[in-house]
Protein backbone atom coordinates (compact mmCIF):
# COMPACT_ATOMS: atom_id res chain seq x y z
CA UNK A 1 0.00 0.00 0.00
CA UNK A 2 1.41 3.56 -1.43
CA UNK A 3 1.86 5.94 1.87
CA UNK A 4 -0.38 9.14 2.01
CA UNK A 5 0.27 11.71 0.56
CA UNK A 6 1.65 14.82 2.66
CA UNK A 7 1.05 18.70 1.84
CA UNK A 8 2.80 19.88 4.85
CA UNK A 9 6.14 18.88 4.11
CA UNK A 10 8.39 21.83 4.27
CA UNK A 11 10.35 22.62 1.40
CA UNK A 12 13.02 24.74 0.10
CA UNK A 13 12.43 24.70 -3.62
CA UNK A 14 9.04 24.67 -5.14
CA UNK A 15 9.73 21.74 -8.02
CA UNK A 16 12.32 19.76 -5.70
CA UNK A 17 9.80 20.38 -3.01
CA UNK A 18 7.21 18.74 -4.95
CA UNK A 19 8.61 16.17 -6.25
CA UNK A 20 9.88 15.07 -3.31
CA UNK A 21 6.47 14.99 -2.13
CA UNK A 22 4.93 13.18 -5.51
CA UNK A 23 7.96 10.27 -4.68
CA UNK A 24 7.25 9.48 -1.88
CA UNK A 25 3.44 9.18 -1.66
CA UNK A 26 3.75 6.86 -5.60
CA UNK A 27 6.85 4.54 -3.11
CA UNK A 28 9.90 5.68 -4.84
CA UNK A 29 12.60 5.33 -2.88
CA UNK A 30 16.38 5.94 -2.67
CA UNK A 31 17.98 3.33 -3.18
CA UNK A 32 20.99 4.17 -1.33
CA UNK A 33 18.78 4.38 2.10
CA UNK A 34 16.18 2.29 1.14
CA UNK A 35 14.12 5.91 2.23
CA UNK A 36 11.71 8.44 0.57
CA UNK A 37 14.39 10.76 -1.00
CA UNK A 38 15.03 14.46 0.61
CA UNK A 39 14.40 17.23 -0.71
CA UNK A 40 18.51 18.13 -0.81
CA UNK A 41 19.14 15.06 -2.71
CA UNK A 42 16.48 15.72 -5.44
CA UNK A 43 17.62 19.26 -5.75
CA UNK A 44 20.94 17.64 -6.35
CA UNK A 45 19.95 15.71 -8.88
CA UNK A 46 18.31 18.27 -10.59
CA UNK A 47 21.77 20.09 -10.93
CA UNK A 48 21.40 22.26 -7.68
CA UNK A 49 22.34 25.69 -7.79
CA UNK A 50 23.21 28.17 -10.05
CA UNK A 51 22.86 31.90 -11.27
CA UNK A 52 21.82 34.04 -13.19
CA UNK A 53 20.94 37.70 -13.71
CA UNK A 54 19.33 40.22 -16.37
CA UNK A 55 17.87 43.77 -16.08
CA UNK A 56 15.62 45.55 -19.26
CA UNK A 57 15.08 48.85 -20.00
CA UNK A 58 11.78 49.41 -21.51
CA UNK A 59 9.81 52.55 -22.66
CA UNK A 60 7.78 52.75 -19.68
CA UNK A 61 9.34 50.67 -16.74
CA UNK A 62 12.75 48.71 -16.55
CA UNK A 63 12.74 45.22 -15.15
CA UNK A 64 15.58 43.35 -12.68
CA UNK A 65 15.40 39.36 -13.15
CA UNK A 66 18.08 36.72 -10.92
CA UNK A 67 17.57 33.19 -10.82
CA UNK A 68 19.79 31.24 -8.41
CA UNK A 69 19.07 27.42 -8.49
CA UNK A 70 20.62 25.50 -11.89
CA UNK A 71 19.56 27.43 -14.57
CA UNK A 72 18.45 27.36 -17.73
CA UNK A 73 19.51 23.75 -17.97
CA UNK A 74 16.63 21.26 -17.79
CA UNK A 75 15.58 21.07 -14.09
CA UNK A 76 12.78 18.87 -13.46
CA UNK A 77 14.47 16.20 -16.35
CA UNK A 78 17.58 16.07 -14.63
CA UNK A 79 15.94 15.06 -11.22
CA UNK A 80 13.38 12.57 -12.59
CA UNK A 81 16.11 10.69 -15.11
CA UNK A 82 18.85 10.69 -12.53
CA UNK A 83 16.90 9.48 -9.22
CA UNK A 84 16.28 6.06 -11.04
CA UNK A 85 11.85 6.20 -10.42
CA UNK A 86 10.01 5.23 -13.73
CA UNK A 87 7.70 8.36 -14.70
CA UNK A 88 5.37 8.57 -17.21
CA UNK A 89 5.64 12.23 -19.08
CA UNK A 90 2.45 12.88 -21.59
CA UNK A 91 1.68 15.98 -23.24
CA UNK A 92 -1.46 16.57 -25.94
CA UNK A 93 -3.61 19.34 -27.18
CA UNK A 94 -6.80 17.56 -26.80
CA UNK A 95 -8.30 18.49 -23.06
CA UNK A 96 -10.78 15.05 -23.50
CA UNK A 97 -7.42 13.20 -23.70
CA UNK A 98 -5.56 15.14 -21.34
CA UNK A 99 -8.62 14.29 -18.30
CA UNK A 100 -8.56 10.80 -19.30
CA UNK A 101 -5.14 10.59 -18.95
CA UNK A 102 -5.09 12.19 -15.33
CA UNK A 103 -8.21 9.87 -14.43
CA UNK A 104 -5.71 6.88 -15.23
CA UNK A 105 -3.02 8.16 -13.57
CA UNK A 106 -5.07 9.20 -10.38
CA UNK A 107 -6.70 5.64 -10.37
CA UNK A 108 -3.57 3.55 -10.36
CA UNK A 109 -3.07 5.24 -6.93
CA UNK A 110 -0.57 7.32 -7.87
CA UNK A 111 -0.47 12.12 -7.49
CA UNK A 112 -0.18 13.02 -11.26
CA UNK A 113 2.35 16.28 -11.93
CA UNK A 114 0.39 19.02 -14.34
CA UNK A 115 1.67 22.11 -15.37
CA UNK A 116 -0.71 24.99 -15.33
CA UNK A 117 -0.43 28.64 -15.07
CA UNK A 118 -1.18 29.75 -11.82
CA UNK A 119 -3.54 32.93 -12.37
CA UNK A 120 -6.52 30.63 -14.15
CA UNK A 121 -6.68 28.98 -10.82
CA UNK A 122 -9.74 29.95 -8.96
CA UNK A 123 -7.94 30.84 -5.80
CA UNK A 124 -5.16 32.82 -7.28
CA UNK A 125 -4.88 36.18 -8.63
CA UNK A 126 -3.52 36.62 -12.24
CA UNK A 127 -0.53 38.53 -12.34
CA UNK A 128 0.58 39.01 -16.03
CA UNK A 129 4.33 38.62 -15.49
CA UNK A 130 4.25 35.49 -13.60
CA UNK A 131 1.54 34.12 -15.79
CA UNK A 132 4.00 34.37 -18.38
CA UNK A 133 5.36 30.78 -17.10
CA UNK A 134 3.64 27.73 -16.34
CA UNK A 135 3.99 25.95 -12.80
CA UNK A 136 3.94 22.13 -11.86
CA UNK A 137 1.78 21.62 -9.32
CA UNK A 138 0.51 18.04 -8.21
CA UNK A 139 -3.16 16.22 -8.63
CA UNK A 140 -3.67 14.20 -5.75
CA UNK A 141 -6.87 12.71 -6.09
CA UNK A 142 -10.46 12.56 -7.90
CA UNK A 143 -13.32 13.33 -5.49
CA UNK A 144 -16.74 12.74 -7.74
CA UNK A 145 -16.03 15.85 -10.99
CA UNK A 146 -13.81 17.72 -9.24
CA UNK A 147 -10.15 17.08 -8.26
CA UNK A 148 -8.05 17.79 -5.26
CA UNK A 149 -4.96 19.69 -5.68
CA UNK A 150 -1.42 20.53 -3.82
CA UNK A 151 -1.48 24.14 -4.03
CA UNK A 152 2.21 24.35 -2.66
CA UNK A 153 0.78 26.16 0.60
CA UNK A 154 0.46 23.13 3.07
CA UNK A 155 -2.95 22.34 1.66
CA UNK A 156 -4.97 20.81 -0.85
CA UNK A 157 -7.85 22.82 -3.19
CA UNK A 158 -10.71 21.25 -4.61
CA UNK A 159 -10.88 22.75 -8.03
CA UNK A 160 -13.67 21.68 -11.14
CA UNK A 161 -12.49 19.81 -14.08
CA UNK A 162 -13.28 22.60 -16.62
CA UNK A 163 -11.02 24.71 -14.11
CA UNK A 164 -7.82 22.31 -14.17
CA UNK A 165 -8.66 22.02 -18.12
CA UNK A 166 -8.48 25.70 -18.46
CA UNK A 167 -5.19 26.28 -16.09
CA UNK A 168 -4.05 23.40 -18.04
CA UNK A 169 -4.39 24.48 -21.25
CA UNK A 170 -3.55 28.12 -21.32
CA UNK A 171 0.15 27.96 -22.10
CA UNK A 172 0.69 26.37 -25.97
CA UNK A 173 4.03 24.96 -24.23
CA UNK A 174 2.95 23.04 -21.54
CA UNK A 175 -0.45 22.34 -22.64
CA UNK A 176 -1.91 19.37 -21.11
CA UNK A 177 1.21 18.14 -19.55
CA UNK A 178 1.58 15.55 -17.48
CA UNK A 179 3.80 13.11 -15.25
CA UNK A 180 3.39 10.23 -12.95
CA UNK A 181 5.05 7.28 -11.50
CA UNK A 182 4.87 3.97 -13.22
CA UNK A 183 5.66 0.29 -12.47
CA UNK A 184 8.89 -0.41 -13.19
CA UNK A 185 12.25 0.96 -12.81
CA UNK A 186 14.20 3.87 -14.76
CA UNK A 187 17.75 4.31 -14.96
CA UNK A 188 19.84 3.41 -11.89
CA UNK A 189 20.77 6.19 -9.46
CA UNK A 190 24.74 5.01 -8.92
CA UNK A 191 27.42 6.79 -7.81
CA UNK A 192 28.58 7.63 -11.19
CA UNK A 193 25.19 9.51 -11.64
CA UNK A 194 25.69 11.74 -8.17
CA UNK A 195 29.27 12.50 -9.98
CA UNK A 196 28.04 14.03 -13.28
CA UNK A 197 24.82 15.53 -11.65
CA UNK A 198 28.19 17.14 -9.15
CA UNK A 199 30.47 18.13 -12.47
CA UNK A 200 27.00 19.66 -14.49
CA UNK A 201 26.71 21.76 -11.61
CA UNK A 202 30.56 23.11 -11.12
CA UNK A 203 30.72 23.40 -14.94
CA UNK A 204 27.51 25.48 -15.11
CA UNK A 205 29.10 27.78 -12.42
CA UNK A 206 32.92 28.31 -13.48
CA UNK A 207 31.98 28.38 -17.29
CA UNK A 208 33.26 31.10 -19.27
CA UNK A 209 30.66 30.49 -21.93
CA UNK A 210 26.84 30.98 -22.00
CA UNK A 211 24.82 28.15 -21.84
CA UNK A 212 23.02 26.25 -24.15
CA UNK A 213 20.87 28.28 -26.59
CA UNK A 214 22.09 31.43 -25.29
CA UNK A 215 23.76 33.57 -27.49
CA UNK A 216 27.27 33.95 -26.84
CA UNK A 217 27.18 37.52 -25.64
CA UNK A 218 25.09 36.55 -22.53
CA UNK A 219 28.10 34.48 -20.87
CA UNK A 220 28.53 37.31 -18.83
CA UNK A 221 25.25 36.89 -17.30
CA UNK A 222 25.69 33.43 -15.74
CA UNK A 223 27.26 31.44 -13.19
CA UNK A 224 30.62 32.82 -11.46
CA UNK A 225 30.61 35.11 -14.28
CA UNK A 226 27.31 36.45 -13.63
CA UNK A 227 27.65 36.99 -9.95
CA UNK A 228 31.00 39.14 -10.30
CA UNK A 229 28.90 41.45 -13.36
CA UNK A 230 26.03 42.31 -10.80
CA UNK A 231 28.61 43.44 -8.25
CA UNK A 232 30.24 45.56 -10.45
CA UNK A 233 27.41 46.75 -11.83
CA UNK A 234 25.51 47.68 -8.73
CA UNK A 235 28.68 50.03 -7.72
CA UNK A 236 29.12 51.70 -11.80
CA UNK A 237 27.91 55.06 -11.66
CA UNK A 238 29.77 55.95 -14.85
CA UNK A 239 28.73 53.54 -17.77
CA UNK A 240 24.97 53.04 -19.54
CA UNK A 241 24.37 49.50 -17.20
CA UNK A 242 25.57 50.55 -13.97
CA UNK A 243 22.57 50.26 -11.55
CA UNK A 244 22.53 53.34 -10.36
CA UNK A 245 21.96 55.18 -13.71
CA UNK A 246 19.04 52.49 -14.88
CA UNK A 247 17.33 52.77 -11.50
CA UNK A 248 17.91 56.27 -10.91
CA UNK A 249 13.96 56.94 -11.49
CA UNK A 250 11.94 56.35 -8.62
CA UNK A 251 9.15 54.63 -10.42
CA UNK A 252 11.88 52.21 -12.50
CA UNK A 253 13.77 51.48 -9.29
CA UNK A 254 10.20 50.62 -7.50
CA UNK A 255 9.37 48.10 -10.57
CA UNK A 256 12.63 46.73 -11.02
CA UNK A 257 13.77 45.87 -7.62
CA UNK A 258 10.33 44.21 -6.72
CA UNK A 259 10.63 42.16 -9.33
CA UNK A 260 14.40 40.97 -8.19
CA UNK A 261 13.07 41.02 -4.48
CA UNK A 262 10.09 38.19 -5.92
CA UNK A 263 12.24 36.41 -7.05
CA UNK A 264 14.77 36.13 -4.65
CA UNK A 265 12.54 35.71 -2.10
CA UNK A 266 10.60 33.17 -3.61
CA UNK A 267 10.98 29.24 -3.84
CA UNK A 268 10.51 29.43 -7.99
CA UNK A 269 13.39 30.28 -9.21
CA UNK A 270 15.31 30.87 -5.55
CA UNK A 271 15.00 29.42 -2.54
CA UNK A 272 16.54 30.44 1.29
CA UNK A 273 20.17 31.10 1.28
CA UNK A 274 19.95 31.32 -2.23
CA UNK A 275 19.50 27.48 -1.83
CA UNK A 276 23.49 26.80 -0.78
CA UNK A 277 22.05 25.41 2.66
CA UNK A 278 20.20 23.10 0.17
CA UNK A 279 22.39 22.10 -2.17
CA UNK A 280 25.18 22.13 0.69
CA UNK A 281 23.28 19.04 2.41
CA UNK A 282 22.95 17.74 -0.48
CA UNK A 283 26.48 17.11 -0.47
CA UNK A 284 26.74 15.77 3.28
CA UNK A 285 24.61 13.38 2.04
CA UNK A 286 26.20 12.17 -0.60
CA UNK A 287 29.62 12.05 1.19
CA UNK A 288 28.06 10.21 3.37
CA UNK A 289 28.09 6.92 1.32
CA UNK A 290 31.48 6.48 1.03
CA UNK A 291 33.18 3.59 -0.96
CA UNK A 292 30.22 4.54 -3.59
CA UNK A 293 31.28 8.11 -3.67
CA UNK A 294 34.46 9.45 -2.15
CA UNK A 295 34.25 12.18 0.55
CA UNK A 296 36.86 13.57 -1.47
CA UNK A 297 34.88 14.36 -4.17
CA UNK A 298 32.66 16.49 -2.87
CA UNK A 299 34.52 17.98 0.85
CA UNK A 300 35.87 20.84 -1.69
CA UNK A 301 32.10 22.06 -1.85
CA UNK A 302 30.91 22.33 1.54
CA UNK A 303 33.30 24.81 2.97
CA UNK A 304 35.65 27.02 1.49
CA UNK A 305 38.81 28.42 3.40
CA UNK A 306 39.93 31.63 3.24
CA UNK A 307 42.05 32.92 0.30
CA UNK A 308 41.08 30.50 -2.00
CA UNK A 309 39.59 31.53 -5.24
CA UNK A 310 35.31 30.95 -5.54
CA UNK A 311 34.28 27.34 -5.41
CA UNK A 312 38.10 26.04 -5.34
CA UNK A 313 38.23 22.18 -4.73
CA UNK A 314 40.65 21.77 -1.82
CA UNK A 315 39.87 17.82 -1.62
CA UNK A 316 42.34 15.37 -2.74
CA UNK A 317 42.57 14.45 -6.35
Amino acid sequence: MLPPYDPCTEYSHWDSGLWTRVLAASGVRNPFSNAPFSEAMLAGLAGGIGFMIFTFEYKETTTASAVTRFHPGPYTENLLRRSGAAVNIQQTGSAKLAQSRLDAALESGVPAVVRVVRGKLPWVAEDPLADMDSVDMAVVAREGEDYLMDDGGGQLRLLGAQELAQARGSRKADKHWQAHVVKGEGDSLTGEVLRQAVAETAQQLLTQQSPPGIPPGYAKNFGIMGMQTWAHRLLDSTSKLGWPRIFADPERSQAGLSMLHGLLAGKRFSGPGALRPLYSQFLREVALLGSLCPASTFRCWTRRPRNTRPWACTGTR
